[in-house]
This record gives C-alpha cells, structure tokens and sequence, in this order.
C-alpha cells in the first residue's frame, strides 16, 4: 500500500501500490501506445525517461499538464522521452493529441493492465484511474525524482522536476 496521500476537492483518496522512492532501481513497465501497441520501458533503454502521470485527458488540469510537458519536450535533448500515461484509452488520447497538437511526448494507456499504476503507487482505488504525478528515471533506471501530487486538481511542480532533470544533462 502506498504512504502517499492524495485528496480530490479536500476528499481523501486511496493509493494502492508501493510507492515509488528516489534512489531505487525503477521498475519495467508496459503500457498500451496510440496506434494498440504494446510499449515498455526498455524500449527507451539508455534515455532519461521523464513520467508525467495524470487521472485524464478530458479534465482541465490534466490537459494543461500534457501541453506544460509537450512545450517542456521541445527544449530537451534526443536522450530524454516523456513518456504522458493515464488510464484514458488509447483512442481518446490520440484524438485528443491530434486536436490539439500535442507531438513531443509519447502518450501511453495503463487502462488494460495497470502495470504502472499498480508497481509505481499510482492507482487510485476508488476511480480506477491513476494519480497525478511525475517520476524521473535516469539512463541507468533509476529513479531520480517522484512528485506524487498531493491534491489531484493541482499541477505538478514543473520547475521542481525540470531542475532535476537538467542536473541529468
């Protein structure tokens, strides 16, 4: 069970899943991509893999964390991927990527399996969707930032996390 709290409108919510800590080796995943392709995180072997979790595309503060990290990508380096994963199915993001241009993270769908929410600590048991937050895995897996948001209607600590990240490159 995960320590972390996490609330919605004030209402406590409960995580399932160990969380995840700065220093630990980060766990393989897979997700389900856009095109219904099975996408795991060796995929990215020998990148920084930026996280940006979020509940769904269909909210206001998710959207604006999905284009706060598409603009964000622009200015990293070919060694960095985002990697924008939520409960949402893949045809809801790629539609909602296509209308509003969002093409510098790749947007990946736990809803199948719940492998990330489930081994990160980011299920949110009461919705079956994921929390909001933001995890930093450098080229060797492991993890150097975790940013589980302690509120669900606010937005991650972007400098926060974007500090850490430069300090990788």
């Amino acid at each position: 069970m995960s320590n972390k709290k996490v609330t919605m409108a004030g209402n406590p919510l409960t995580i399932k899943g160990k969380a995840i800590e700065v220093g630990e080796k980060a766990p393989m995943f897979s997700a389900i991509n856009n095109k219904l392709e099975q996408v795991n995180t060796k995929d990215f072997h020998g990148k920084t893999i930026v996280i940006s979790a979020f509940p769904s595309v269909d909210t206001g503060v998710c959207s604006a964390q999905l284009h706060r990290f598409n603009k964000e990508a622009t200015n990293l380096s070919d060694d960095v991927v985002v990697l924008s994963i939520s409960c949402d199915l893949p045809f809801a993001l790629d539609r909602f990527c296509g209308a509003e241009g969002i093409n510098n993270v790749i947007t990946l769908s736990d809803h199948k399996d719940l492998d990330f929410a489930s081994k990160y600590g980011f299920l949110i048991k009461e919705l079956r969707l994921i929390t909001r937050g933001v995890v930093i895995i450098d080229k060797d897996g492991i993890v150097k930032y975790v940013e589980y948001v302690s509120e669900l209607t606010k937005e991650p600590d972007y400098l926060k996390a974007l500090k850490v990240l430069k300090t990788l490159h």
